[in-house]
C-alpha cells in the first residue's frame, strides 16, 4: 500500500526511533546509514517484497520462504530489525502498541489533538 501525496507522513515518535501506524510503534531505519546505503538496502527490500508476492501467486513455499529471508536481512541491514541503533541502552520496543510503552502519554496527546 502507498500513500498518496495528499496524505500526511506517518506519526514519528519524539526521539525519532518509530513511527506510529494503527497505534503500534514500528522501528525507524537507522538515520546514520548513508543515502547510498539507505537507497540499495530500500532497493534489495521491495525486490525482496516482490519476490515474496510472486511466490505466493506462485504456490511456491520454498521461494516464499527465501524471499521472507531476504527480507528480513535488508530490514535487519535498515537498522529497522536486529541489534537496536541507538545507543542510550534504551529497550526496543518495535511492534508495541504505543498507549503500553513509555510514549503512552505522548501518544494520548497526540490523539487528542486529531480528535
Amino acid at each position: 500500500m502507498t500513500r498518496s501525496a495528499d496524505e500526511d507522513p506517518p506519526l514519528s515518535t519524539p526521539d525519532g526511533r518509530y513511527i506510529v501506524v494503527r497505534g503500534r510503534l514500528w522501528r525507524k531505519a537507522n538515520p546514520d546509514l548513508s543515502d547510498a546505503d539507505r537507497d540499495r538496502f530500500v532497493h534489495d527490500l521491495m525486490n525482496a517484497r516482490r519476490a515474496v508476492a510472486q511466490a505466493r501467486r506462485n504456490d511456491d513455499a520454498d521461494a516464499e520462504q527465501a524471499a521472507h529471508a531476504a527480507v528480513d536481512v535488508a530490514k535487519r541491514h535498515l537498522g529497522e530489525r536486529g541489534p537496536v541503533w541507538w545507543t542510550d541502552e534504551a529497550p526496543d520496543l518495535n511492534r508495541h502498541m504505543a498507549r503500553t510503552t513509555p510514549y503512552a502519554a505522548w501518544f494520548a496527546t497526540i490523539k487528542a489533538s486529531r480528535l
